[in-house]
């Protein structure tokens, strides 16, 4: 995994360009996590996933309506079985027919995608939350996010692991436990720490 810090706005104050703190977290630019405003969102996701965790035993409608009232998008059909964990949830879309499995933890500090008819094993991991490679700049609490795209009728096996700023194509695979560090085009299976195509 690389990434260019240079294209990346470099002040992690946003004193620079007037935006807040939230704003440039949602754009992907450097921004520091410890903002009031974020700390709130958070907060209120934490609230909503005791809320949501709890609801194991509601029927289908009673968590899709969960789901709803705290995620950017979320299709007909589309399950999320509980514990489930975020940061945020609102950054988060989900297609119709898409099933999650237990324990999964989406960090999303930006957008994360997951196409319909998509299944998502038991303790996966989707990833967006990066951090600056100078340890200098890591350590004044700067942090920033790279979007996921995971396409439709994709097949994420148990443990899996997607690290930021990564897309995966309609009808791949992921195998259990791999460590997803590059995009992973349409159709192809990718096994391993690192995922590479299955030989």
């Amino acid at each position: 995994m690389t990434t260019d810090e240079g294209e990346r706005d470099g002040g992690s104050d946003g004193a620079a360009d007037g935006r807040s703190q939230m704003q440039r977290m949602l754009a992907g630019d450097l921004y520091v996590a410890s903002d009031p405003e974020i700390v709130a969102a958070h907060r209120a996701a934490c609230a909503w996933m005791a809320r949501y965790n709890a609801s194991l035993a509601e029927d289908d409608a009673t968590r899709l309506a969960l789901l709803r009232a705290r995620l950017a998008a979320v299709g007909e059909g589309a399950v999320i079985r509980p514990p489930f964990h975020c940061d945020y949830g609102f950054n988060i879309s989900i297609g119709a027919g898409v099933f999650i499995n237990f324990n999964a933890v989406i960090l999303d500090v930006v957008a994360v995608t997951i196409g319909p008819r998509t299944a998502v094993g038991p303790g996966v991991q989707i990833l967006t939350a990066d951090h600056p490679r100078d340890p200098a700049e890591r350590a004044s609490g700067a942090e920033f996010g790279r979007p996921i795209a995971i396409g439709s009728d994709v097949w994420i096996g148990a443990g899996a692991i997607l690290l930021p700023g990564v897309v995966v194509g309609d009808g791949a695979v992921i195998g259990a436990g791999a460590v997803v560090t590059r995009s992973v085009p349409a159709g192809v299976t990718v096994v391993g720490n690192p995922a590479r195509p299955r030989g």
